[in-house]
């Protein structure tokens, strides 16, 4: 039995991370946090179908994350770096789904990791099936197809673009490590013609969109298009389950969903 801490459990992903957790016969609920004055600090946890967990909410994850096998965490970047501090000075492993860190953050992470964890801005099987299917396109079509990446998620979503439209741009530079890309975030007034080495990134926000990403390859006389949809945050919730139940058995270090899945 893996024994589980849900950082931010009353958010979106974390709320549909403990539904998930809570119908899984391998995990048990060791414990969940929430910021400081919510009405489930010191609350037991239940699901929509009425489940319970012996658990209660705290406000300091260091209060309970002795009693944990690994964290997942979906909050904001500072109490999110805040969380590997702490997990990271007791020993315990995390799954961190959080986007928009700082270059100063990521690198920090990478300094002074001790424990394992899976870093990944996105944790959808099909999505780091994407990842892989856009690695794969890039490396076959080289420098002969125009690459351009559109994302849109609900209005609420407080970076842009997406960590999962960055992670994507990531691979497809990485793919053709000898092209110097130029990175275009959004086009307005007179541009000039579009230059070879532009790898586009666009930002839609609006309604209640889950997420989708399209990559775009476009070539003289054909355009291939990859898109994935996410329909509901329990794709999300999923991929976060299955990396901790991966990440407990594996020595310190950073991995990601592609170590996750087997796509290495």
């Amino acid at each position: 039995m893996i024994k589980l801490l849900i950082t931010g459990v009353a958010g979106k992903m974390g709320n549909a991370i403990l539904n998930i957790a809570m119908e899984d016969r391998e995990i048990e609920i060791a414990g969940a946090t929430e910021i400081a004055g919510h009405p489930l600090i010191g609350k037991h946890l239940f699901s929509p179908v009425g489940n319970a967990s012996p658990a209660t909410v705290h406000n300091d994850i260091s209060e309970i994350i002795t009693g944990c096998d690994v964290v997942i965490d979906f909050t904001l970047p500072v109490p999110s770096l805040q969380h590997f501090r702490v997990a990271n000075s007791v020993g315990k492993a995390m799954v961190i789904g959080t986007t928009g860190f700082s270059n100063e953050a990521i690198e920090e992470i990478k300094d002074t990791v001790k424990i394992p964890i899976v870093l990944s801005p996105n944790m959808s099987v099909g999505m780091n099936l994407m990842f892989d299917l856009a690695e794969r396109i890039a490396k076959t079509l080289k420098d002969e197809y125009d690459v351009e990446i559109v994302e849109m998620h609900h209005k609420w979503k407080k970076d842009a673009p997406s960590g999962t439209a960055l992670k994507l741009k990531d691979v497809i530079e990485n793919a053709l490590p000898e092209k110097t890309w130029i990175e275009v975030f959004g086009r307005k007034g007179t541009t000039g013609e579009r230059k070879k080495e532009e790898i586009g990134i666009m930002t839609l926000r609006g309604g209640d969109v889950v997420g989708e990403h399209t990559a775009i390859f476009a070539g003289i006389g054909e355009r291939l298009e990859i898109t994935h949809r996410a329909q509901s945050r329990d794709n999300f919730a999923r991929g976060a389950i299955v990396a901790a139940k991966w990440i407990v058995n594996h020595p310190a270090g950073i991995y990601s969903m592609k170590d996750v899945l087997g796509l290495v």
